[in-house]
């Protein structure tokens, strides 16, 4: 069991309530349990697993800055990273390669006596353990000292906004502010709220209503014909966005009203011209993540390659990046595909350079948008298929469109092929434009000042409007977060 949104944001209500009224030494004691507890709602003895790496990781930090020694402090690094890896590769992989070893041994007529683990996989392990790792590896380069207080290195892991889906934040952004007295400020209140409710709206109205539509195409795809597979697949990219990026306002909302800054996760991906600029937009704090403490090194390392190293570094970081999504080889091709269209625009951004300049700049990057978009949610089709094969169904069901599409317009009869009513498919869309609408004004002013120097009737009126959406047009089905799995 888990907290669902509306469940989240009682829970805030709360935990903030008491934050303020606590004296300043006392509300990481509140924080600490409150974290605690929300964790442990989903299943408690999990809880010492997040105890056994926390242990690990303090202790490891005071060793590491401590230790004169070089040899010794790549010790204690590969110790700490051992632990933490260690954790993720037995709850998230373990079955998957055991699965893996199974099969091949099947073929080879042998018969594997590793036993399967019955275990479930702890909620946002993987970013947890993502974020304590970067604890030990920014001691270990002296970008961060040792944390000493233990309660405030504990909730620095496990800070409830952010504990089961990110942002994956760096110690350097985050420990200071535990230990800094918050106090209540006004404009932290209202920002906060504000931000809340953005991301509410986009996870309970947008997010899962186009649940809805993908649950029905992705649950079933061999009933379904090419358009309705190719709208299914449009759509879930723009549900996982809204899911993620709706949990993200939350999280960065929730923790502004109580004075604390968390790392901007998301920044109007779909407005991308390119998948490398897509990647800069989206989910911020893993891509960064991954360029700091894998790509770089990589690359850095292979220097002498020259072009190779950023080649073999892209495959090798996507790679990862994808099996990290997932133990499943859906989530490796996923990663493979975004890799390869890394590696192609990596090697062909000259010549595309020269090629859009010959275009208008608006048809340039209306095509560079377009092809972003489309090559994103065909990504997306491995990393929500239920497998490998319905994925495989489906991309091969795609070019129908082309044939599907004119038979439609010749005998003037259009249908989606999804059974929905059309006036809830259209909603969708309107909720879709709408959101890319906001995105639109956001790339060109800055839409919070437009909202605070409009009059109160106005603002309100807009709060109202956003608040009446969530309780007429959201969807309160208990549907979790689609990273939490993560």
């Amino acid at each position: 069991m888990l907290f669902n949104s509306i469940e989240f944001v009682f829970f805030f209500i709360i935990v903030t309530g008491a934050f303020f009224l606590l004296p300043h030494k006392f509300r990481w004691v509140l924080l600490l349990v409150a974290s605690c507890f929300f964790y442990m709602f989903f299943k408690p003895i999990y809880i010492l697993i997040l105890g056994f790496t926390i242990v690990i990781d303090y202790y490891a930090g005071i060793l590491l800055e401590n230790e004169p020694d070089k040899a010794k402090k790549k010790r204690y690094l590969v110790m700490s990273l051992v632990a933490n890896i260690g954790v993720l590769a037995v709850f998230k992989y373990f079955n998957f390669f055991n699965d893996n070893i199974t099969s091949v041994a099947e073929y080879m007529g042998y018969k594997n006596p590793i036993p399967y683990l019955s275990i479930l996989l702890p909620i946002g392990l993987s970013f947890h353990t993502f974020q304590a790792m970067s604890y030990t590896i920014e001691v270990y380069r002296g970008n961060q000292r040792a944390e000493r207080h233990f309660g405030i290195y504990s909730l620095y892991v496990m800070f409830y906004p952010q504990l089961v889906a990110g942002p994956i934040e760096r110690p350097q952004n985050v420990l200071h502010q535990f230990h800094e007295v918050q106090t209540f400020k006004y404009d932290n209140v209202v920002s906060g709220l504000r931000l809340m409710l953005w991301g509410m709206f986009k996870k309970v109205v947008i997010a899962d209503r186009l649940a809805v539509v993908t649950d029905m195409v992705f649950s079933d795809p061999h009933h379904h014909s090419s358009v309705a597979i190719a709208i299914g697949a449009v759509m879930f990219a723009f549900q996982i966005f809204c899911d993620f990026s709706g949990y993200s306002d939350i999280a960065l909302g929730s923790a502004r009203v109580m004075g604390f800054k968390l790392m901007l996760n998301f920044d109007r991906p779909f407005n991308s011209k390119s998948v490398t600029e897509f990647w800069r937009r989206w989910h911020i704090s893993l891509s960064t993540w991954f360029n700091d403490y894998l790509f770089n090194p990589i690359v850095v390392g292979l220097r002498n390659w020259g072009t190779m190293a950023i080649v073999f570094g892209l495959l090798i970081t996507f790679f990862i990046s994808g099996f990290w999504h997932g133990a499943g080889w859906k989530f490796v091709i996923y990663g493979v595909l975004n890799g390869l269209a890394l590696v192609y625009e990596y090697l062909t951004r000259k010549k595309r350079k020269k090629l859009f300049k010959k275009l208008p700049v608006p048809v340039a990057n209306a095509i560079g948008k377009f092809c972003t978009v489309g090559f994103i949610a065909f990504s997306w089709i491995f990393f929500r298929a239920e497998n490998v094969s319905d994925a495989l169904y489906m991309v091969g069901r795609l070019p129908g469109v082309f044939t599907e599409i004119p038979q439609m317009i010749s005998s003037r009869h259009f249908s989606t092929g999804i059974q929905l009513a059309p006036m809830r498919m259209l909603l969708c869309v309107a909720l879709i434009l709408f959101m890319e609408g906001v995105h639109m004004l956001q790339g060109k002013y800055d839409v919070v000042q437009l909202v605070e120097r409009r009059p109160v009737a106005v603002r309100w009126g807009i709060y109202y409007v956003l608040v009446l959406a969530i309780l007429y047009l959201g969807m309160f089905n208990n549907k979790e977060f689609i990273y939490f799995q993560f």
